[in-house]
């Protein structure tokens, strides 16, 4: 076993990439003019006063942990989750939110000018979220028959039933789930579910899935919810069983306000249901969320913002960058289910979009008829090999070019596209910055950034999603 190493006294200094907190320290083996490595921290605030642990060293920084505090910064505040740190998600409950969004527009400008070496004018103050708790419309809980034991724990007398856990994999093990008894993300009746469902399958001896040697029935289960209170339970089993329709139905009574109830027969080796059939069981086929005068279809394997009211700020920042008058043609790239397409849609002659998920493509053209919108176009595939030049040309040539990708960023085929495309202005929407700063270095070759603006959708977590505006130079 490795000599555990404390450094005490470590002033926290900042707030910095992944949620982490940033230090500078010497090993106690150091010389005294030695240059103080980085350090970073997880779970502190700046200000504090901490001893260390540090869990890994090399030539230029170090990482570690809270071994104690000595003196918590005057900015710590007491976290409201009992699962925090456990958890590993909701990570900055103890920092004050204005602290929070300051973060992020410190990443995002750090990820664009001082990593990314962009030239650009400013990056604006975070849009905050009106609701920093409850604010989730999905959220994703999953079963084990070994659930994490925690410290505090016995683990001798901890017996068969007690092991069984629904709720959050652990990080770094992918294996072990946190049994969640109260998650402050998603309103009621969300908790209340997940917990009417552990009960019911402890009672009635329904085996909880073992994620190690994919064996069991209860297996993970999705909750969806609107901001007008509709409910979709998506529930999972690794196969099916006789006691499957008492379940349902027991569920289904005890909770009449679940709008849409579907379940699954998961018998591959991982919990995704893109490629799984999802059985209505009962109540409608989809839920709808509205978002200003649109109203979106949601169905079980639909993607769509998991912070509605936020997802329409953000796309009201997009809209406004577009500078649209009516007379362009606007082309929406990893359109998802059409919904950036749709809000700019009345702004605009005519609006493309390109998704890869097909089926989000038809969530799209649904989404379009719901709402008596006739100039938008959809098309599904890979966007480097739909978005040609010859493409283009067919389609007309793009006076605006909005793109949000998924977080690895565009293909070098794509920027080149939109390059040759030469679209007066580009919108780029972004959940990460990092990836971003990349892609638009391509697109500084013709373009200049003219507006930053970062928007908070996952309060009390590092991840910030950025809008730039780009026009051609």
């Amino acid at each position: 076993m490795k000599e555990r190493l404390v450094l005490k006294n470590i002033l926290i200094e900042g707030v910095a990439a992944e949620g982490k907190a940033i230090a500078h320290a010497k090993l106690p083996t150091e010389a005294e003019d030695a240059t103080a490595r980085v350090l970073f921290v997880e779970y502190a605030v700046p200000g504090d006063v901490v001893d260390v642990l540090i869990l890994k060293r090399k030539k230029n920084y170090m990482e570690g942990r809270v071994e104690k505090i000595v003196s918590p910064s005057p900015h710590r505040i007491k976290p409201f989750c009992e699962h925090f740190q456990l958890c590993g998600g909701c990570k900055w409950q103890h920092l004050p939110y204005e602290m929070q969004l300051e973060a992020k527009t410190r990443q995002v400008y750090d990820q664009l000018v001082r990593i990314g070496h962009l030239e650009v004018p400013q990056v604006n103050p975070t849009i905050g979220s009106d609701k920093t708790v409850e604010y989730r419309n999905k959220l994703e809980f999953s079963a084990s028959d070994h659930r994490w034991i925690k410290a505090e724990e016995e683990m001798e007398n901890i017996s068969d039933k007690e092991r069984m856990g629904l709720g959050f994999h652990v990080g770094r093990y992918f294996d072990k789930v946190l049994d969640i008894n109260c998650c402050h993300l998603q309103k009621e009746p969300s908790n209340a579910i997940r917990l009417f469902i552990k009960a019911y399958a402890i009672e009635h001896d329904i085996p909880f899935y073992n994620l190690r040697e994919n064996r069991g029935i209860l297996r993970n289960m999705f909750i969806r919810t609107t901001e007008d209170d509709q409910v979709m339970l998506i529930l999972c089993f690794g196969r099916d069983f006789e006691g499957r329709e008492p379940m349902l139905k027991a569920i289904a009574d005890r909770f009449p306000q679940i709008t849409s109830f579907y379940y699954v027969i998961n018998e591959k080796l991982n919990d995704s249901i893109n490629d799984q059939k999802c059985i209505l069981y009962k109540g409608d086929e989809a839920i709808y969320e509205k978002m200003g005068k649109l109203t979106f279809k949601i169905g079980p394997k639909s993607f769509y913002q998991t912070n509605a009211p936020q997802a329409y700020k953000l796309y009201s920042v997009a809209k406004e960058y577009a500078s649209l008058s009516g007379k362009e043609t606007v082309y929406d790239l990893y359109t998802g289910t059409g919904t950036i397409a749709q809000f700019v849609s009345d702004k605009a002659r005519k609006v493309i979009g390109i998704e890869y998920v097909p089926e989000a493509i038809e969530d799209a053209f649904v989404n379009a008829s719901i709402n008596k919108i006739d100039n938008c176009e959809f098309f599904a595939g890979d966007m480097k090999d739909i978005l040609t030049d010859e493409f283009i040309d067919e389609h007309g040539k793009a006076d605006v070019i909005i793109l949000d990708p998924p977080r690895a960023g565009i293909h070098p085929d794509v920027a080149q596209v939109i390059l040759n495309a030469e679209p007066e202005i580009i919108v780029y929407v972004s959940c990460n910055p990092a990836s971003q700063a990349r892609d638009l270095e391509i697109l500084c070759q013709k373009y200049r950034i003219t507006d930053v603006q970062p928007v908070d959708m996952f309060p009390h977590t590092h991840h910030v999603e950025n809008v730039c505006r780009l026009v051609k130079k």
